[in-house]
């Protein structure tokens, strides 16, 4: 009996996505996953692990196999605002009504000195 997974469906899915085009692109490359793993710094079961989008492999593992891949610029954008649709919809849905500017400080009038200092 294999273990239960807390991983959602989709998450899964997705994993097992980035393992097959991650193995199309090492196939493109004509690389041998000996070659790949080595430039890697990984054992090559590791590499068929992260090939097959193993959700226990850590994401360094994928990050370091997609460097040599040439293809980890697109790693930083995964989470980026700008593909963020449903945390700009929320932030549009919490934009202020009216926006007003800071009202400017009272100014108080400037104090004038007394002539003759007072104390005769």
């Amino acid at each position: 009996m294999q273990p239960v997974s807390a991983l959602p469906l989709p998450a899964k899915r997705a994993l097992r996505k980035l393992g097959q085009d991650i193995r199309d692109a090492r196939k493109r490359r004509r690389l041998p996953m000996e070659l790949l793993a080595e430039r890697a710094r990984i054992s090559r079961s590791t590499l068929t692990k992260v090939e097959k989008g193993d959700e226990s492999v850590a994401l360094g593992i994928y990050a370091a196999v997609l460097f040599v891949l040439g293809l980890v610029e697109g790693l930083g954008d995964l989470a980026d605002a700008a593909g963020d649709t449903i945390g700009r919809a929320n932030d549009e849905r919490n934009l202020p009504q009216r926006i007003r500017l800071p009202s400017a400080p009272k100014r108080q009038p400037p104090s004038t000195p007394s002539i003759g200092g007072g104390d005769d």
